[in-house]
């Protein structure tokens, strides 16, 4: 057993892997329908558990209709919320986020999401997020979202680099806001953090916080993976899980410095790295009884809180 303050790590055999009161799902998942590629039997989970699905880098396309349905039909009968960490969409195009909220109809579970590098491609990120928003597609953006007593935290994040071979905002001023596109990104999710009173805070994100699961591209390419930016509030406030996509041909998991669980969960990694499960992972969570647990709620930004006051 790792052990780390109040979380700890058992592998756990047929009781999967757990993480506090989380555990890996996808672990104790044995059999698979190979026709459907759905699991066969699947662990019963409690009233207390939720169980929450996570994706990333689907990249619909203006001919991408129906491509997903079936996937996303499988995660509406397994999970009970749906975190998609970016690049909804191919060229971020309104006409393709529209695409993807017609097959998006199949899922009656709450579904929540950031934008990723994709998604801002041609200009039309407000576009896209109110079509998204409007097909009730929760869109943070330094917001958080809450569940179930489950708090979740999301922000589009940024590259840089990690550690060491982080870059620095000295010399030019174009390297200087490039830099500061980092800082301003890992501030939002700080933010985000601190307003979560939640027991579970879950962190969704598109660039990578930690160098481990971007392992696996080449290397010249790292600095604009992720940057380890992103990893400082987690590290210092604390959160139970975080999931990211971007490095499609990255690791599938990870940890920060102080060991809390990162996800790679773009869908081209998740097929490659678990050709005999649905591509999308699977997480369960300790939560309060469903009388006991808030109803959803949605907190503001400090920057809404100023431009209010």
């Amino acid at each position: 057993m790792f052990s780390l303050g109040s979380l700890s790590l058992t592998d756990g055999g047929s009781a999967g892997r757990r993480v506090g009161g989380l555990r890996l799902a996808n672990d104790v998942w044995q059999a698979v329908n190979p026709s459907t590629r759905q699991p066969v039997n699947p662990p019963t989970v409690s009233g207390n558990t939720l169980r929450i699905a996570a994706i990333s880098d689907i990249h619909y396309g203006k001919n991408s209709a129906g491509s997903m349905v079936q996937l996303f039909s499988q995660i509406a009968e397994t999970a009970d919320i749906l975190l998609i960490c970016g690049d909804l969409t191919d060229y971020g195009l309104e006409e393709e986020a529209r695409i993807l909220v017609a097959d998006l109809q199949s899922i009656k579970i709450p579904i929540v999401a950031v934008l990723g590098n994709h998604d801002l491609e041609s200009g039309q990120e407000r576009e896209v997020t109110e079509v998204l928003s409007n097909a009730g597609v929760r869109m943070l953006d330094g917001d958080t979202f809450e569940y179930r007593g489950v708090g979740f935290a999301g922000i589009r994040g940024f590259c840089g680099g990690f550690g060491r071979g982080a870059l620095g905002p000295w010399g030019e001023r174009v390297i200087k806001d490039f830099v500061n596109e980092a800082v301003q990104e890992a501030l939002k999710l700080e933010s985000a953090l601190q307003k979560l009173q939640t027991p579970h805070k879950v962190v969704l994100m598109h660039y990578a916080p930690i160098r481990e699961t971007v392992e696996g591209e080449p290397l010249e390419i790292f600095a604009f993976l992720g940057s380890s930016r992103l990893e400082d509030p987690l590290t210092r406030l604390g959160a139970t899980t975080v999931f990211h996509g971007h490095a499609h041909r990255g690791a599938p998991e990870g940890k920060t410095s102080n060991g809390i669980p990162v996800f790679n969960v773009a869908h081209a990694v998740l097929r490659s790295s678990f050709p005999d499960r649905p591509p999308f992972h699977l997480l369960e969570l300790d939560v309060p009884t469903r009388d006991q647990a808030d109803a959803p709620a949605w907190s503001r930004r400090a920057s809404d809180r100023k431009a209010s006051s």
